[in-house]
């Protein structure tokens, strides 16, 4: 049976987390089947040896999440494309709401609120915050689960393949083309990793910083920088 969903993973030393994210993927309700491919930029890593034992599709690609997501969904046979970060969890009935809004012909893609998994209050602002700037811009961020149509993903050309940002760009085209992109109002929650590590203010502050200076035209090459 051909899936109807395809859950395309880009990873990059993930190899602590893959499993789980493989068997969340399954527990969702998907009466409609499902694929999972996973994508490593990395050819000596571990993830890929875990993930080929969870009888998934693999591939290698070079680094770049923009890169390994598009390899990821040239191995796709479902219709509805789904980019998932490995540390986020999506809603249980996630197939189910992004079936009901793909039947929406104008909608070109979606995405999901966020949810961050720690219970430290300060989060609760940020995924405010982060719901407030997705349905404000319509450019939700990749840690949002962002979903759309085959078809409409090979038409675009896909990803650019830059070092940062190409979730927004494609976002970018498609609000261009007149396309909706459609924010459900279910979470997915993301690990707080990146809080946890870098701090708080500096990687809210980072990320709010980026997104600016890259809609006032700075390129990815430069940003990227800032970034790592």
């Amino acid at each position: 049976m051909t899936p109807e969903f395809s859950f395309i993973i880009p990873v990059w030393n993930e190899e602590s987390v893959i499993l789980r994210t493989i068997e969340h993927i399954r527990s969702l309700q998907s009466g409609a089947g499902a694929e999972i491919i996973v994508v490593d930029g990395d050819p000596a890593g571990k993830t890929m040896e875990i993930a080929r034992r969870a009888s998934v599709k693999t591939a290698i690609a070079e680094r770049g999440r923009g890169n390994q997501m598009n390899h990821g969904a040239a191995l796709a046979a479902g219709n509805i494309l789904i980019f998932l970060h490995a540390d986020t969890r999506l809603p249980p009935n996630a197939p189910g709401l992004i079936d009901t809004v793909m039947r929406d012909e104008s909608c070109m893609a979606g995405a999901f609120d966020l949810a961050i998994d720690s219970g430290r209050p300060v989060f609760r602002l940020i995924e405010k915050a982060a719901s407030l700037r997705s349905r404000l811009t319509r450019l939700p961020y990749g840690d949002q689960a962002v979903f759309m149509r085959k078809d409409v993903f090979t038409e675009l050309g896909g990803f650019r393949n830059i070092p940062i940002m190409e979730d927004v760009e494609i976002m970018r085209r498609i609000k261009k083309r007149g396309g909706k992109i459609y924010i459900i109002d279910k979470t997915v929650r993301t690990s707080s990793r990146r809080w946890d590590r870098d701090g708080i203010a500096y990687t809210t502050l980072r990320n709010w910083l980026l997104i600016t200076l890259y809609i006032a035209g700075v390129k990815p090459e430069k940003l990227v920088q800032f970034y790592r």
